[in-house]
């Protein structure tokens, strides 16, 4: 079997759209928030009610967003580009610019997304160079009316529904 180039897979894999979420929590030694931007992400079980995301092991927030235990995953509208390209960086002062809201229990939610999932952390698997995350539903919102953010073929796009 032909190995498969990292290009390859990237491009091809591209022509599923995903949403576009923050993943975040307060830093337990800072108080500040910490997170990353996040396009794998999905629900996984409604007894219990468990969703699940995909983090890179080179992310430097995933450890500190782990180490809290709980964060949320706001789902980004899509006017939040910009909200998705500051968090979605390397660096500290990640939120300088966003406006943002703690959840009960150390969450953090963006504001103007169009939901928010409120999590805790249930278990990490490893997988290739991401760790799979699983989490428990502790909370929910969302706002009425918006278009979601998505990532498509390297880009971003704007969906149009009815």
């Amino acid at each position: 079997m032909e190995r498969l180039s990292p290009e390859a897979f990237r491009d091809v894999l591209g022509h599923f759209a995903s949403g576009v979420t923050v993943v975040a929590a307060l830093d337990e030694d800072t108080g500040e928030p910490v997170g990353l931007a996040c396009q794998s992400f999905a629900s996984l079980s409604l007894e219990p009610p468990l969703v699940l995301l995909c983090v890179a092991k080179s992310s430097t927030s995933w450890p500190k967003v782990r180490r809290a235990g709980r964060f949320g995953v706001s789902i980004l509208a899509d006017d939040q580009r910009a909200v998705c390209a500051a968090v979605g960086r390397s660096g500290p002062d990640k939120f300088r610019d966003v406006q943002w809201e703690p959840a009960p229990g150390g969450a953090v939610r963006v504001a103007g997304a169009l939901a928010t999932v409120d999590c805790e952390l249930y278990a990490v698997h490893e997988a290739g160079d991401h760790w799979i995350v699983t989490a428990r539903v502790l909370g929910l919102t969302a706002r009425d009316g918006g278009r979601p953010l998505l990532y498509f073929r390297s880009a971003y796009a704007t969906g149009e529904f009815a």
